[in-house]
């Protein structure tokens, strides 16, 4: 798939009435309880109230409408709804560990906000998201999906820079033990074990710069972005086995080293990676028309 770029955005979007929302384009939807919180969002021509809502989060470079730009038309041909949140450091710097006491805003909080108001918006009805996340989002999406395994269908993250690992010794975000700077976050392995997890990240993604490199992560996780990304998922593998649980966590690469969304998107297919393991083959279309 070839994904091209929808008609520019216009003015942001507020309120819940779904005659105002538009259509086949990438807007910005602003919530109207916090305005501190927005995003990028899409919704397609046709899709039904029970259609599936798709949540892409950004890493550092905080590139949300990108991230709606180039998922867009796969949302369209699948009949998916998609919002790609905006974590503004000034608000949320720390969305990466969900939002730690005296680091910002709680991110995971203000993400479930988000959804359901967008839900509210275009009257569809609850269910858990297909929430993707790349880099610094990968790091959010997957330890949002630990901690909140009820609102999640399922998760891909791609090239997660570390990991929090499924181990009741290590504090949050290196582990699952407690900490009292997120006070009330705990953790069930019984139950976010059960969501299916895909890591996504390139053969080549060795490099170290920019990226964490401690004694405790590099002695716990690896060197690089494919070493961490293989430690964690036997890791998870590991404990799913020691549940009696069928390991639903899984690795696939990528060729190449690059650690670029919009190159990824555009250039190693990422897109079809993450639609295809979350909402299986494209749906059939009649003239061009999605059939869902």
């Amino acid at each position: 798939m070839n994904p091209s770029s929808p008609p520019s955005r216009k003015a942001p979007v507020k309120g819940v009435k779904k005659s105002s929302l538009p259509m086949q384009r990438v807007f910005r939807f602003e919530s109207a309880s916090d305005p501190r919180q927005n995003c990028f969002a899409y919704i397609p021509a046709v899709h039904k109230p029970g259609a599936a809502v798709f949540v892409s989060v950004h890493g550092l470079s905080i590139n949300s409408e990108e991230h709606a730009t180039l998922f867009a038309p796969y949302c369209e041909k699948y009949g998916v709804l998609m919002i790609a949140p905006t974590f503004a450091k000034e608000h949320f710097p720390d969305f990466q560990r969900l939002g730690r006491q005296g680091l910002g805003n709680r991110a995971d909080e203000a993400l479930d906000a988000l959804v359901t108001e967008f839900r509210a918006a275009t009257r569809t009805d609850p269910s858990p998201i297909n929430l993707f996340g790349f880099s610094g989002g990968a790091q959010f999406a997957h330890r949002y999906a630990m901690a909140h395994p009820q609102h999640v269908a399922q998760v891909v993250i791609a090239a997660a820079g570390w990991y929090t690992f499924p181990d009741r010794g290590e504090k949050f975000p290196y582990g699952l033990r407690s900490i009292r700077q997120v006070p009330d976050l705990k953790f069930d392995p019984e139950r976010f074990l059960r969501v299916p997890m895909t890591v996504i990240v390139g053969d080549q993604d060795v490099l170290t710069e920019h990226l964490r490199s401690t004694d405790r992560v590099n002695r716990q996780q690896g060197v690089n972005r494919l070493e961490r990304a293989r430690n964690w998922v036997g890791a998870m593998q590991a404990a799913a086995r020691i549940y009696r649980l069928e390991p639903r966590v899984t690795l696939e690469t990528l060729p190449g080293g690059e650690h670029t969304f919009g190159l990824l998107m555009r250039g190693a297919g990422l897109g079809d990676r993450v639609f295809a393991r979350m909402f299986g083959p494209p749906p059939a279309s009649k003239n061009g028309v999605h059939s869902a």
